[in-house]
């Protein structure tokens, strides 16, 4: 059972209206939840408290750690840079697969140790010397007041923002949640109503309107991550038809990086996507035009690497999360050719490596 809300979990949401029969619907993402008093949403954090909405993970965090970018994965934003990570809890999804479902499904606030206000994150971040903030574990969207003020505040400092996110969100919302986002990475978890349908309780659609908007009316950085599963969204049509659709839509220099699944929460009877399976996946995506596509959750330094489009110099050599080698110029241009490389970039002088470090924050204002 769904605990009640409490006094303090009662934040003022955005993005909703009551109805006719009165009910509030939550107009936030394409699940448009209707609820009566004292319900919640499918992303369990969202609820209603007498005629409002409320979101009752504002300030609650299930974690704080410092990261190195690659983890979110982003390769093209500032290789080499940290980032201060956090996330709450619940999800607007329901991703048989999900890789962190003791955090995304959670149904209990057991979860949310520790506390931070929007301003002590920012200032953390910058204390530990982190290029960007990433709003993470699970996701933003449905903790979007709280991710979109931690961003004012982040701003304020210098300091860029991550969204790691599905994108499953509606129009007004994400172009709200979006304007305070400097880069974002997007799962993209299948190419097919199906597979959306039947493993994730959600719909493709909204994700590719998200993938537009991102791309063609914002200067959003994006990236995209799909996890591969075996015998689920592996084959190679489907990653021909979605490479194709990228290139098409989003253009060839977005960055792809297939990921590989292991055996987690309702498909642990799945087994562990090969090797093979992804070292395909990137050629297929690689011969429908896309110029940077990884490899990721396996040892494969090839797919690790960044490489020149134009000459096929290996300009980022990466091991897992490690740098051995970076050969951009400051303004992200290839060391040999002098070709433009897509992305974000500046002057690199040391990589903060595979580090992961947990933070403390205790509640600070």
């Amino acid at each position: 059972m769904d605990e009640p809300i409490s006094i303090e979990e009662q934040y003022p949401a955005k993005y909703w209206h009551l109805l006719d029969d009165g009910r509030i619907q939550c107009d936030l993402c394409p699940r448009d939840c209707r609820l009566r008093e004292g319900q919640r949403g499918a992303c369990f954090v969202r609820g209603r408290i007498h005629d409002a909405m409320v979101l009752t993970t504002y300030g609650r965090s299930s974690g704080f750690c410092v990261d190195p970018i690659e983890k979110k994965p982003l390769n093209h934003f500032y290789p080499g840079s940290s980032i201060f990570s956090f996330g709450t809890a619940g999800c607007n999804l329901a991703c048989k697969f999900c890789q962190n479902w003791d955090i995304s499904k959670s149904r209990s606030f057991d979860k949310l140790a520790d506390q931070a206000s929007p301003q002590a994150i920012a200032r953390a971040a910058a204390e530990h010397g982190c290029k960007s903030v990433a709003f993470t574990y699970n996701d933003p969207v449905i903790f979007a007041e709280y991710a979109m003020d931690t961003a004012d505040a982040c701003h304020e400092l210098g300091i860029q923002t991550v969204a790691v996110t599905a994108g499953y969100i509606h129009e007004q919302a994400r172009r709200e949640f979006f304007a305070k986002m400097d880069a974002a990475n997007v799962d993209l978890k299948g190419f097919t109503d199906e597979f959306y349908v039947k493993l994730c309780g959600a719909h493709l659609q909204p994700i590719l309107d998200t993938l537009k908007y991102l791309r063609q009316e914002t200067d959003v950085w994006v990236e995209l991550t799909t996890l591969l599963i075996p015998d689920h969204n592996d084959s190679a049509e489907e990653i021909g038809k979605m490479s194709a659709w990228i290139v098409k839509e989003l253009g060839a220099d977005v960055p792809l990086h297939f990921s590989a699944f292991h055996p987690d929460y309702k498909m642990a009877d799945i087994p562990a996507t090969p090797l093979e399976t992804l070292i395909q996946a990137r050629q297929i995506a690689q011969a429908a035009g896309l110029r940077y596509v990884y490899t990721g959750n396996v040892h494969n330094r090839e797919g690790d690497t960044t490489w020149c489009p134009s000459c096929g110099s290996a300009l980022i050599v990466r091991d897992w999360y490690e740098i051995n080698q970076y050969r951009l110029t400051p303004d992200g241009h290839c060391s040999d050719c002098h070709a433009k490389i897509a992305g974000r970039f500046e002057k690199f002088t040391q990589a903060f490596g595979a580090r992961r470090i947990p933070i403390v924050m205790g509640g600070q204002l």
